[in-house]
């Protein structure tokens, strides 16, 4: 199939080589011409205007949109609608929250242009893995787009599905990453406790390694747990500073608006932002309270 892949960060660009590796033909656009340059000389179409990108297609055309949420997607979307004709097809396989999804298939169903979200993860791992594709969009417009997902997908029957209309795939894809956001913070908690055993001396890389086999708590993330101890444990020149990308809070956001709890998850977050305090007014406080009501230490700075 012939596919416009617009935006070539990390991902958009390993997807694009996973893509031409299956024997699809790709046009590859980005603000940055020299990431289109890289790709065009492994084969792929550059384009360096919408313009190119349109014209370089055959109809009906297909766009898949990896660019970051919000702005820079409702952008995206809306200069590829001033060149696609009906018929077309534009993928969002970014990090867009789901309800503009909804926004974005209206939008675009004025045109007779269809729709479709897909919630990617693998990162960088996809080239080589595949990805994990959650899809929304109509029934039938999916079907014609199998070739590319199984292409995608870690094989052709697994790793992807459509769940639902547009805007199903970004909400799977959001609790997916809520639930990552929980999976990390125990993990995390996990190991800072076993490495705080001094008297044991515990090898935290082994633990991962004898955890891979055959324990309940084995997973990918703790596969990669393990490459980052093989590097050395101390994690010395890190920062314990941890971003968020913006779906673990609507996931909370979503389970206030559902009322189901999510207390895991939610702290979790909490504890991504605790993580970016050079001091917590909270905890001097809290100290400050202790001594007012009981007369415990209060360590004062030199």
């Amino acid at each position: 199939m012939d596919i416009a892949m617009i935006g070539l960060g990390k991902m958009g660009a390993n997807m694009t080589r996973r893509l031409m590796k299956g024997g699809h033909h790709l046009v590859v656009f980005d603000v940055n011409p020299a990431a289109v340059h890289a790709l065009e000389t492994e084969g792929a179409t550059g384009a360096y205007s919408w313009q190119e990108v349109a014209a370089s297609l055959p109809a009906p055309r297909l766009a898949w949109v990896m660019v970051p949420a919000g702005q820079a997607t409702d952008d995206t979307i809306e200069a590829l609608m001033e060149v696609f004709s009906a018929g077309d097809v534009i993928i969002d396989g970014g990090n867009s929250n789901y309800k503009d999804d909804a926004r974005h298939a209206t939008l675009l169903s004025k045109k007779g242009i269809h729709f479709v979200d897909v919630g990617t993860s693998g990162g960088v791992w996809g080239l080589e893995n595949g990805y994990s594709l959650m899809i929304g969009g109509e029934e039938d417009v999916v079907e014609r787009l199998r070739p590319i997902f199984e292409t995608l997908a870690p094989a052709s029957d697994k790793g992807w599905g459509r769940v639902g209309p547009a805007g199903a795939g970004h909400f799977v894809k959001m609790v997916h990453n809520g639930i990552e956001y929980g999976m990390m913070q125990a993990y995390a908690e996990g190991f800072e406790i076993l490495k705080n055993k001094k008297e044991f001396g515990l090898d935290l890389e082994q633990v991962t390694h004898i955890w891979q086999c055959g324990s309940v708590v084995r997973s990918w993330l703790l596969d990669l747990t393990a490459d980052v101890f093989a590097k050395g444990q101390d994690l010395k020149d890190i920062e314990s500073w941890v971003p968020d990308s913006g779906e673990g809070r609507w996931t909370v956001a979503e389970a206030i608006d559902l009322d189901v709890p999510a207390p895991v998850i939610t702290l979790s977050l909490m504890m991504r932002l605790v993580s970016r305090q050079d001091e917590s007014y909270a905890a001097k406080l809290l100290a400050a309270m202790r001594n007012e009501f009981g007369g415990h230490e209060v360590k004062h700075k030199e």
